[in-house]
């Protein structure tokens, strides 16, 4: 449950690491990546408004940047990240600290809380990372009382972007780690299948959605 880099400029070589971001998309002073990222945050807390979340599950929340956000957003009502055993991102946690926010490593397999345990559950840039992402949305269906948001790279558009710029020509465009690959309507109905799809956005160049839980 990781983040790639997704926005690294072309000229960077990927670096192999497990978890968390190896570029700093959220940090950028990039121009380029500056404007895509107003669309992709822009969207986000649109949707993130629309679901007015009392708890939050963050799946997958890398360094915490955006769980951090959320958790100041909800005031006293807890948030809870998860990803991946890595002391570089135990090392980031430990620097986002507040009293409704929770990070815990988790190595996979079934969600550790109880059904509806939270009213939102979340991965962001993840699901195109993960080996069972069904499993993984299904597993985010049971622990979400009330919605699923949920956001992926779109393709074939990411590829055809990525060999646009010289990136990762030889693997066709498609950035190291990402082991499915969805278009807007393959990613609508993979998550329709958990709930109603209430609200699909494209924010170039992803797919965001905000999913009521069935």
């Amino acid at each position: 449950m990781s983040r790639a880099p997704d926005l690294a400029p072309a000229g960077d070589a990927p670096v192999a690491v497990p978890t968390g971001n190896t570029f700093d998309k959220y940090g950028s002073t990039n121009p380029v990546v500056r404007r895509l990222m107003s669309g992709f945050e822009g969207t986000l807390d649109r949707l993130f408004t629309t679901a007015a979340p009392q708890s939050v599950l963050d799946v997958g929340c890398g360094e915490g940047v955006l769980t951090y956000r959320w958790a100041e957003r909800l005031g006293e009502k807890p948030i809870v990240g998860l990803d991946l055993p890595d002391p570089k991102l135990e090392d980031e946690w430990g620097g986002r600290r507040r009293e409704n926010l929770e990070f815990r490593a988790f190595a996979g397999g079934d969600l550790p809380f109880p059904d509806g345990s939270f009213d939102l559950a979340a991965a962001i840039e993840v699901l195109e990372h993960v080996p069972d992402p069904e499993r993984t949305l299904s597993e985010m269906a049971r622990v979400a009382a009330r919605h699923l948001l949920v956001s992926v790279p779109r393709e074939p558009l990411w590829r055809a972007l990525n060999v646009a710029r010289g990136a990762y020509v030889r693997e066709l465009g498609n950035t190291p780690g990402h082991v499915n690959h969805w278009s807007k309507r393959s990613f609508v109905r993979a998550a329709g299948r958990y709930g109603e799809v209430i609200e699909a956005r494209s924010p170039f160049p992803w797919t965001m959605l905000l999913v009521r839980v069935s």
